[in-house]
């Protein structure tokens, strides 16, 4: 793999069928609101990618950013989590620069993570706009780093 030239900005490739074979496989009573929720996060912008990580659909910036420590996930915007069996958590990287006030994401962890619960399709429509809202702010920092 090339390395990066000094100021260079680089992309990075979405994965969709490595995001279906997991959904095929995955054994969770929120299945329809995973689905559902893939479907709001790469609509609400055409340079948000999606992958496999940390055993989770993870949504990221795929558009021009110069190269930075990985440690840093500046390209990641939200990974779900199904911990719980009652929601589907979704952890927002950066979520302290949506500057929510809608009460959608919560916590105040030092890293700038922040946390929004869902527990079925129809709150996902009652809360679909802080969600792409949250998604967009992030979105708007990482396109402007």
């Amino acid at each position: 793999m090339r390395r990066p030239v000094r100021g260079e900005k680089t992309t990075r490739a979405s994965d969709p069928e490595a995001v279906d074979a997991f959904l095929e496989r995955v054994k969770h009573p929120l299945i329809g609101l995973v689905k559902a929720l893939r479907r709001t996060i790469l609509a609400a912008a055409p340079d948000i990618g999606e992958e496999i990580k940390w055993n989770a659909p993870a949504f990221f910036f795929t558009g021009p950013i110069k190269p930075f420590d990985p440690k840093e996930y500046r390209r990641h915007l939200v990974v779900l989590n199904f911990y719980r069996k009652d929601s589907i958590r979704l952890v927002f990287w950066h979520g302290d620069r949506a500057k929510d006030k809608s009460g959608f994401l919560t916590g105040e962890y030092p890293d700038g993570r922040r946390i929004a619960a869902l527990s079925s399709v129809k709150e996902l429509n009652a809360r679909k706009k802080a969600l792409v809202a949250a998604l967009l702010a992030q979105l708007k920092h990482v396109r402007d780093e």
